[in-house]
C-alpha cells in the first residue's frame, strides 16, 4: 500500500474496513461499542503528554484520530455528518471565534480574548434559536467528565453568577464541618451517610483547590504518583530482605514507608 499522509487517506481506510468485505470486527461496531475506546484513547494521549514522550504523543494521537474517524464513519452511514463535515464544523467555528486573527477585531490579551468568546458564543445560541433564559447556569458541562473535574466546573460556574464562598478560609472551615459530619456517620455506622459526607467533604476540597487555582485532578493525580512511588520503594525494600509482603505485617510495612517518605 502506498505511504498514507493525509487525512482523506485515513478516511479512506476506515471506509475500507467498513465496507462489505472489509474487516468483520470493524464492521460489527456500533456508537456504543466505540464510546470506550474513545475515552481510554484520550487518557493514553495525556499519559504521553505528561509524560513528555513525543513519540507516544504522535502515535497516541494518532489513536484518538482514528476514533474520530471510526465514529464518522458511522454517523455518514446514518446519513447525518461526515468527518469532512467534522473538520468543516471546527474550522468554521475556529475562524468566527478568532475575529482579532482572522477578522478586523482587535484582543489586547487573553481575557478579552476569553470575553469575546463568550459573546461570540452566546450570539451563535441566539442565532440558533437558542434560549439561554431557560436553561441552567450549570449547563454545558458534559456527564462523562471525571467527578472530580466536574466538580470544579459546577463551582466554577456558580461562582460566576456570585455563588460563592467569600475567602478560601471560608472554605477550610466548610471542609472542617463535613469532616466532622463524616466523623459522626462513621461512629453511628450509617453506611449511607458516610457515603454522602465522603462527597460532600470532596466537594468542597474540589471547591478549596479552585479557589486556589490548582487543578484538582491533577494533584490527585501528583498524590498518586507519590504514594506509588513509596509504596514500590518498600516493596524493593521487602524484596531485598527477602521478606514477602503479604508476611511483612502492618509495623515493617509502616517502619519501611516512614523511611521512603524521608528519603
Amino acid at each position: 500500500m502506498a505511504s498514507v499522509r493525509t487525512f482523506e487517506d485515513l478516511v479512506a481506510i476506515m471506509d475500507r474496513l467498513r465496507e462489505p468485505g472489509g474487516c468483520p470486527w470493524d464492521r460489527e461496531q456500533t456508537f456504543a461499542t466505540i464510546r470506550g475506546y474513545l475515552i481510554e484513547e484520550c487518557y493514553e494521549a495525556v499519559d504521553a503528554l505528561d509524560a513528555g514522550d513525543r513519540a507516544a504523543l504522535c502515535e497516541e494521537l494518532g489513536d484518538l484520530l482514528f476514533q474520530i474517524v471510526f465514529l464518522s464513519r458511522m454517523a455518514k452511514e446514518e446519513g447525518a455528518f461526515a468527518a469532512g463535515d467534522v473538520v468543516e464544523r471546527i474550522a468554521s467555528k475556529m475562524v468566527r471565534r478568532h475575529p482579532h486573527v482572522f477578522g478586523e477585531d482587535t484582543a489586547a490579551d487573553s481575557t478579552e480574548v476569553l470575553r469575546k468568546w463568550e459573546e461570540i458564543k452566546k450570539a451563535e445560541k441566539r442565532s440558533a434559536g437558542i434560549d439561554e433564559g431557560k436553561g441552567s447556569v450549570l449547563d454545558g458541562i458534559p456527564h462523562a467528565l471525571p467527578s472530580l473535574v466536574k466538580a470544579q466546573r459546577l463551582g466554577a460556574k456558580a461562582a460566576r453568577v456570585g455563588f460563592d464562598w467569600p475567602s478560601s478560609e471560608a472554605v477550610v472551615d466548610k471542609l472542617r464541618e463535613e469532616t466532622a459530619e463524616l466523623s459522626r456517620a462513621i461512629a453511628e455506622a450509617d453506611g449511607a451517610a458516610v457515603r454522602e459526607e465522603i462527597g460532600d467533604a470532596l466537594f468542597t476540597l474540589a471547591m478549596l483547590a479552585r479557589r486556589l487555582e490548582i487543578d484538582a485532578d491533577e494533584a490527585l493525580a501528583a498524590a498518586n504518583a507519590k504514594f506509588r512511588e513509596r509504596f514500590t520503594r518498600v516493596e524493593e525494600e521487602l524484596a531485598a530482605r527477602g521478606i514477602p509482603i503479604h508476611d511483612a505485617g502492618l509495623p515493617v510495612l509502616e517502619r519501611l514507608w516512614g523511611e521512603a517518605k524521608r528519603r
